[in-house]
């Protein structure tokens, strides 16, 4: 395994803590995965000591363990006795959750997903309904649903569907098909348009929770909408997933 302790090559940066609400380990390990992800800690390698860590980044060496054991909770690092700490995995080797940017893609779900239902409610309004989309619904039903793949929540998503549409679709389906899929399937609506939005943010404290994800961890936002063949918008979605599993294919040409 290649080593890449090397006391020579070390220089102390200055890192402005007070920039950010979030603890200064939860800083240092977003600093240090990004080490793993761009390579300058590759596969394999031996990283810096935690002495050698903490005189780089002016911190304490109890905020730079704490930072390891982020990634060491992450699989990307393995702490061996007496030999050091060395890179085991990069974060995009995690990769399994692809954001469709298609109509039909959007239909496909991970296979071996699980779904939770969180909570469900008569009459909600979407905070983010868009009336240059369409013309909204007279109500609309809400769901919070958590989605599991291999033991491990990736994606917790807000939906709301119009009430009238809502009478059609069997309640199971919310329990084991994704909002998109579950409009696909019914019979008699003609979704005439859908959109879909993509940001990028950190996650808060509820988010980390449910999501099993550090505080202030990468998430990817999605917002998406459908409407039938009269201009109702029928389906309001806001999602949430890890950005550590999550990838995002666009064919250029």
């Amino acid at each position: 395994m290649q080593n890449m302790s090397n006391k020579q090559n070390q220089s102390s940066i200055a890192i402005d803590f007070s920039r950010s609400a979030a603890a200064r380990y939860v800083q240092l390990a977003s600093l240090f995965r990004r080490r793993v992800e761009s390579g300058a800690w590759p596969v394999g390698s031996q990283i810096p000591t935690v002495d050698e860590l903490a005189q780089e980044c002016s911190v304490a060496r109890a905020t730079v363990r704490q930072a390891l054991n982020l990634l060491e909770a992450e699989q990307l690092i393995a702490r061996y006795r007496a030999k050091g700490t060395f890179v085991t995995a990069k974060p995009q080797e995690q990769f399994w959750c692809e954001v469709a940017t298609n109509w039909e893609g959007q239909l496909i779900a991970p296979e071996g997903i699980s779904i939770e239902i969180l909570a469900a409610r008569d009459r909600r309004v979407p905070s983010t309904l868009d009336p240059s989309l369409g013309k909204p619904a007279p109500g609309y039903r809400y769901w919070r649903r958590r989605h599991w793949r291999d033991g491990k929540p990736y994606y917790l998503g807000e939906v709301y569907i119009d009430e009238n549409v809502c009478k059609r679709i069997p309640a199971k389906a919310f329990e084991t098909k994704t909002s998109m899929r579950i409009l696909r399937d019914l019979p008699g609506l003609e979704i005439a348009e859908a959109h879909q939005t993509l940001t990028l943010g950190s996650a808060d404290p509820e988010i980390a929770e449910l999501l099993q994800l550090p505080l202030n961890a990468p998430v990817a936002h999605v917002y998406r909408s459908a409407v039938d063949e009269n201009g109702t918008i029928v389906f309001v979605g806001n999602g949430i997933y890890r950005g550590d599993v999550v990838r995002l294919d666009i064919r250029l040409k």
